[in-house]
């Protein structure tokens, strides 16, 4: 299941998005980091999750710039 869900991403300001996305990463920063350091990560499919999910608010934000320069 997703961290953030499409319909909710969209709803966020650009703000928001940008938060959201350095909170996401410090915590993929910090998982890789246990990972690297040998130790066991309670749960190992929540990198992926992260770098997913920061990849589809980087999506949707470029989406939406793209959007409001074509309208110009």
């Amino acid at each position: 299941m997703p961290i953030l869900r499409t319909r909710d991403i969209r709803s966020m300001s650009s703000r928001q998005r940008e938060e959201k996305i350095s909170e996401l990463r410090t915590e993929l920063a910090r998982l890789r980091t246990m990972v690297k350091a040998g130790g066991s990560v309670d749960n190992p499919s929540r990198v992926r999750e992260l770098r997913k999910t920061i990849a589809r608010i980087l999506t949707i934000e470029t989406g939406e710039r793209q959007a409001k320069e074509k309208i110009r």
